[in-house]
């Protein structure tokens, strides 16, 4: 469809805001929903990091949120949700309780403290200041990839990681798109080539348009034994869906996790993936959310790969290559 710009803000009622500090080496990104949206969410990584996950599971009463928030600074990143709920209160905005109004942001956090960037903040973390910066950039339409936001201190075990999207249109009509920060304990590129796991579910060669190569290389290939990383992201719809068939569509969008990076879910991953739904179009039928589920490991994969492919290499010494960096005749 024309109208598409294979980014999460093809789903209508969707805004995305990054806040980005290069010297710092990390940043926040926001994705925030016109009006609440029904939401769920999954942990398979065994190191999260989190805020507000736990309202997620299906059996939880609150059943839907006003933004999600995905952060660099590991457990000090954290602060971004609290400046991004200042934001919403400014608004109006949040879950009623009495005259009271409290903004629901899960957020999740990565580890970017061991990029090089400058972490000598002083006494409190910038990171609520962030998140208020990136609510305040959220807007619909365009916006960048790769070391930006969310993505800019991400790293992998073989190339820098960054911020990725991609989006879907199902047989029915309802559109459906993933955002992710790709800072993986594992690779999301085959051996020491430039081709992506991600190859068989690319569109338009919005990572290169290598394929895979005659033979994958299947050693692992990891940034550290004792480093602490995570993937973290969103699947969002525009399909109408209840809290639980949302936590499944979180499990699709692990699916295209394990697809796109090798290997995934490691004991120090803390690979975190939510769903929403913005409930603009009816679905009730199995059908229809089955393939919002294969729909939904399929974007997920492809932003992944996208993230790394546009990520640039941050600005200080030592830095960790960018994959058009080692393989500047591949793309």
């Amino acid at each position: 469809m024309p109208d598409l710009l294979n980014l999460i803000t093809d789903i209508e009622g969707v805004s995305v805001g990054h806040a980005t500090d290069l010297a710092l080496g990390s940043g926040v990104t926001v994705i925030v929903f016109d009006e609440p949206a029904v939401a769920s969410g999954t942990v398979l990584g065994g190191a999260p990091g989190g805020r507000d996950t736990g309202l997620l599971d299906p059996s939880m009463t609150v059943n839907a949120v006003d933004a999600f928030v995905l952060s660099g600074g590991s457990a000090f990143g954290l602060d971004a949700a609290g400046g991004v709920q200042a934001g919403l209160r400014e608004l109006g905005r949040g879950f009623a309780v009495g005259p009271a109004r409290i903004p629901i942001v899960p957020q999740a956090i990565l580890m970017d403290l061991l990029n090089g960037g400058d972490k000598d903040w002083g006494l409190h973390s910038p990171y609520r200041d962030m998140g208020y910066a990136a609510l305040k950039a959220a807007a619909k339409g365009t916006f960048a990839l790769g070391t930006t936001g969310a993505g800019t201190g991400a790293t992998t075990a073989t190339v820098k990681g960054g911020l990725g999207s991609a989006s879907a249109v199902s047989s029915t009509g309802h559109r459906i798109a993933a955002i992710v920060a790709v800072n993986a304990l594992g690779s999301a590129t085959i051996g020491d080539g430039p081709h992506f796991w991600a190859a068989p579910f690319e569109k338009d060669a919005e990572f290169g348009g290598l394929g895979m190569p005659d033979v994958a290389d299947h050693s692992m290939r990891l940034k550290g034994m004792n480093t602490p990383a995570t993937t973290i992201g969103a699947v969002v719809t525009d399909a109408q869906l209840t809290k639980a068939e949302a936590h499944r569509l979180s499990l699709a969008g692990h699916d295209g996790l394990a697809r796109a990076l090798l290997p995934a879910h490691l004991p120090l991953d803390g690979d975190t993936v939510f769903a929403a739904s913005t409930a603009k179009h009816r679905r009730d039928d199995m059908a229809s959310l089955m393939e919002l589920c294969h729909l939904a490991t399929i974007v997920m994969a492809r932003a992944i790969a996208r993230g790394v492919y546009a990520a640039t290499a941050l600005p200080v010494e030592g830095a960790q290559k960018a994959w058009r960096d080692r393989y500047p005749s591949s793309g």
